[in-house]
């Protein structure tokens, strides 16, 4: 008869076919937010390479090639009369006197995604910011003792907790060479303190 519709052959999707379909949903989301994981954690290493670890070679590539501690007394681009072995809390961030003075030996200053050796650009979950690095001859709370260090401002707290994941192996503030300042207390939570300063010391 016209107008009638054969709906034979014409069934939903079975259970089995059904349950196909979500498991593959998952796994594509799964592989999504691994991705994307694996992003942020390129990131951050790229920051620890490029930032991090950039200066502290700079501050040993320096002192094998003159001896000196740079950014200690003015003719190590900081701002002591004289060198006495420490740092002289020399702000990194557009100084031209370390550049000078590095690049005066033979050296590159750290190359950074600001275009100034002193600064890095960073995202994390919930704070995104540039960090500003500082030679600094710094007080631990921890230890009751002084350190040559870099100085790091306006970390956000993620990626502070993962950089001391990365150089020390594990998540603990106030020990290692990567901590946070002052570094007598744990990490904060990240989500409701966005934003720390921390220093690596450098030996």
């Amino acid at each position: 008869m016209l107008g009638d519709v054969d709906v034979k052959g014409k069934g939903g999707f079975t259970l089995i076919e059904l349950a196909i379909v979500l498991i593959i949903i998952g796994l594509i989301l799964g592989a999504v937010l691994k991705g994307r994981d694996l992003i942020e954690s390129a990131k951050i290493k790229k920051a620890y390479t490029h930032f991090v670890r950039g200066w502290e070679l700079a501050v040993l590539n320096y002192q094998d090639r003159t001896g000196q501690l740079l950014g200690d007394g003015i003719a190590n681009g900081g701002t002591a009369a004289a060198p006495d072995g420490n740092f002289d809390n020399v702000n990194l961030a557009g100084n031209t006197n370390i550049i000078d003075r590095l690049k005066a030996v033979g050296l590159v200053p750290p190359t950074t995604n600001t275009g100034d050796p002193g600064t890095y650009s960073i995202s994390g979950k919930y704070y995104t910011g540039t960090m500003h690095a500082y030679l600094y001859h710094i007080h631990s709370n921890e230890d009751n003792t002084y350190y040559n260090a870099l100085y790091i401002l306006h970390v956000p707290t993620d990626v502070a907790i993962a950089l001391d994941t990365i150089i020390d192996g594990s998540d603990n503030a106030s020990a290692g060479l990567f901590r946070m300042n002052p570094d007598d207390q744990n990490w904060p939570d990240a989500s409701s303190t966005t934003q720390v300063n921390a220093f690596y010391i450098i030996k």
